[in-house]
């Protein structure tokens, strides 16, 4: 736990979108003697693996719902963690209480998901509740600096991920994706709307297209906070499905930013990635 950890109040709510990072974090709380309390969101949260934890459903746009549970079950401090595809405004029913602050709701929608994510937790927040981030309730969910597996990066993929980092430092005011596929010094692809797994798919569809025609085996996939982005939200994450892309589309492996970047189920990543021959390296903020 960070300094900032002794001063949480339990039990801690996870508003929990898609994939394994709710419950590895529901777990760390746990461990270091916190009640976790998850808020599976419908739609995104895994419905079978959520019944190991304490929990109550709730829908997007039913933000007053939401507030009266937190409330019910105790919970001042809040964690937005896990994947979710976002919906239109005109997408989601509003309950009373998300009407009542239809205009900062609103404001919200206009602009990319980290101003969204941000937005919504300063609603919470002007309404009573603490937002918090991993780095406050589990650091050790975060990437470490250095080469965690036994591959790593060589010259020629080191100047690679220079460049990525820089394509990444330009894009970041424009809230457009936290990742790039920089292939000996080419920019490739970047993320989008679609997200990582998506832009992997790309590199490797490009690949048997023959429009990438650099050896297997070359290329690197960046991750990184956009510039300017709260990070209690939204953080890059990687895990055993990222290596599976990365794989797929020919790349020589992985870098993230060290401490920013979390890490689903770290030993099966590490694990996937030694079979594969690729590398995962944390990169110095």
């Amino acid at each position: 736990m960070t300094s900032a950890a002794p001063s949480l109040s339990s039990p801690v709510g996870i508003v929990a979108g898609g994939g394994a990072m709710p419950f590895a974090v529901a777990e760390s709380l746990a461990a270091h003697g916190f009640t976790p309390v998850l808020f599976p969101l419908r739609g995104a949260c895994d419905p079978v693996r959520v019944e190991k934890f304490r929990h109550r459903w709730i829908s997007v746009g039913q933000l007053g719902r939401a507030m009266r549970l937190f409330r019910e079950e105790g919970c001042r401090d809040l964690i937005f963690i896990g994947t979710l595809v976002r919906p239109s405004l005109s997408e989601i029913r509003l309950d009373w209480g998300t009407l009542r602050l239809l205009g900062h709701v609103v404001r919200a929608f206009r602009g990319g998901d980290d101003h969204l994510l941000s937005s919504v937790g300063r609603i919470l927040e002007q309404q009573g509740f603490r937002m918090v981030g991993i780095k406050d309730v589990a650091p050790d969910l975060l990437m470490p600096e250095g080469a965690v597996t036994r591959a790593a990066p060589d010259s020629t993929t080191l100047a690679d991920i220079a460049r990525g980092r820089g394509v990444l430092d330009a894009l970041g005011p424009f809230d457009i994706g936290q990742a790039a596929v920089v292939i000996d010094g080419h920019v490739v692809a970047v993320e989008d709307i679609e997200g990582t797994d998506a832009l992997l798919a790309r590199v490797a569809r490009l690949r048997e297209e023959g429009r990438i025609r650099a050896a297997t085996g070359r290329g690197v996939l960046v991750k990184a906070p956009k510039s300017g982005q709260d990070l209690r939200f939204d953080l890059p994450t990687i895990g055993p499905r990222t290596i599976e892309g990365v794989a797929a589309a020919g790349l020589a492996g992985i870098a993230v930013i060290a401490g920013n970047t979390l890490a689903a189920e770290p030993q099966a990543l590490v694990e996937a990635a030694d079979a594969r021959g690729l590398f995962v390296i944390g990169l110095a903020g």
